[in-house]
């Protein structure tokens, strides 16, 4: 199924008008913060369920990576500079081929996966307007998580002949990621996420059985 930008209402966010320049003069290491089109947008505190998931997946997808030297994977602020943007996305993930883009400051050029995960400001946002900027930077993969209380959805979408199309929903047992080969996750852990330890999560990904259990041995020991 091919998706289409989705424009739900939201409140306005603090902007402020400046150059890229200015933007990277203005903004300190700490400051949460996305330059598009001549506009600074300032993002509200996240709230404790937002942070959870991210946590969960940044640990999840970053134990994979690590234990199979597929790539790197960083999460917000680190900036990923597009053509007419600087986006901070939840979490992203540079395949090994693409490392040259990380540099010392930001991530110059598209991630292979990036993942964001909705907020009260945030839905306009990513559902809409970085669901365009993403698909006509080349992102390979976009992930849409919403773990807000009365929402529980996740989009998982794969960039397939310049458009989005939707891999799986909330309500798939389990999705397989098309860019980090043999990664995989249950929906379900993602409102678990408070309860759950990652490295048991990862034994029922394809291929980390003995990486988790040798990772056991030595927390065990």
């Amino acid at each position: 199924m091919v998706m289409q930008a989705i424009a739900p209402a939201q409140t306005e966010q603090p902007t402020l008008k400046m150059s890229f320049d200015a933007y990277l003069d203005w903004a300190g290491e700490d400051t949460h913060a996305e330059w598009v089109n001549g506009e600074v947008i300032v993002f509200m505190p996240a709230k404790n369920v937002h942070q959870v998931v991210v946590g969960f997946l940044y640990r999840l997808l970053s134990l994979f990576a690590d234990s199979f030297n597929v790539g790197q994977v960083r999460i917000a602020p680190l900036g990923m500079r597009l053509a007419h943007s600087m986006r901070e996305p939840d979490i992203l993930f540079v395949a090994k081929t693409h490392e040259d883009r990380l540099t010392d400051n930001w991530l110059e050029g598209p991630a292979d996966l990036v993942i964001e995960v909705v907020s009260d400001d945030s839905v306009r946002r990513d559902r809409d307007e970085k669901f365009r900027e993403y698909r006509e930077a080349g992102i390979l993969e976009y992930w849409i998580i919403d773990p807000r209380p009365g929402k529980l959805r996740a989009d998982f979408f794969s960039l397939q002949d310049g458009e989005y199309t939707l891999l799986a929903t909330e309500d798939d047992e389990w999705v397989n990621s098309a860019v980090v080969k043999g990664f995989g996750l249950r929906p379900a852990w993602l409102w678990q996420a408070q309860e759950l330890n990652p490295l048991v999560c990862a034994l029922e990904i394809e291929g980390m059985t003995a990486v988790i259990q040798k990772l056991l041995e030595k927390v065990t020991e």
